[in-house]
């Protein structure tokens, strides 16, 4: 099977995070699929950010979801882009490639099924177009008892099997350990219970052809460029 290339936060490394630019960029690159992350602001929209607050990468100050969608809007990430919305990011990409929706901050999990809904029934997307990650297992179940569809992805960044018994429960499709969990071993472990793995971040060169050599299935990367 061929190796699914990810753009972290579209192209991390070349253009500012989650905006629209990087995702293009991201793009140029041919990438099969783009990880973005959500959070819900005060006024109940999904925005396209990592963070819970503001200050690392925007102008602006204090929690994501104390903000409504207006004082979000007037804010720039790193002085020149907007924070976008998730329906923007869909419309981006939308027949490009895959997309892989991260759900960052709580509550998020409703909105993101409406939205992938609404996709799905009126422009043309389809289930397998779309993952939905996440650290938060009860967004993941929420996801799961409002839509099963919906393929999931079970991050993690402690251990594996604890993934895999999550995975289970919410019939993953996926699991995304981070680089610093992976075995060659826990691969197997994942791949002969029916998963695919979708590792992350793994920038560097070597770190790029050892994944390839334990036989994940994507990387997830800041240099799509690189895969």
């Amino acid at each position: 099977m061929e190796l699914k290339k990810i753009g972290h936060r579209g192209a991390k490394a070349h253009v500012a995070e989650n905006t629209l630019e990087s995702i293009s960029k991201a793009l140029e690159f041919k990438v099969d699929a783009i990880e973005i992350d959500v959070h819900r602001c005060q006024t109940g929209e999904l925005v396209v950010i990592h963070d819970f607050t503001l200050d690392r990468t925007t102008n602006g100050s204090g929690e994501v979801c104390r903000k409504s969608l207006q004082e979000l809007q007037e804010l720039l990430v790193e002085g020149k882009y907007k924070i976008p919305l998730l329906t923007e990011v869909l419309d981006l990409i939308s027949g490009k490639c895959q997309i892989n929706i991260e759900l960052k901050g709580s509550n998020t999990a409703e909105e993101a099924c409406k939205i992938i809904q609404k996709y799905i029934k009126e422009k043309g997307w389809e289930y397998e177009d779309f993952i939905v990650s996440s650290f938060q297992q009860n967004e993941l179940f929420k996801v799961f008892h409002c839509d099963p569809e919906i393929p999931l992805g079970v991050l993690s960044k402690a251990s594996v099997a604890e993934a895999l018994e999550l995975g289970n429960k919410i019939n993953a499709k996926a699991i995304h350990p981070s680089i610093g969990i992976i075995s060659r071993a826990n691969v197997q472990d994942c791949k002969k219970a029916g998963f695919q793995v979708n590792v992350w971040t793994v920038n560097e060169p070597e770190a790029i052809a050892r994944m390839k050599d334990f036989g994940v299935d994507g990387i997830i990367s800041d240099f799509p460029d690189l895969l």
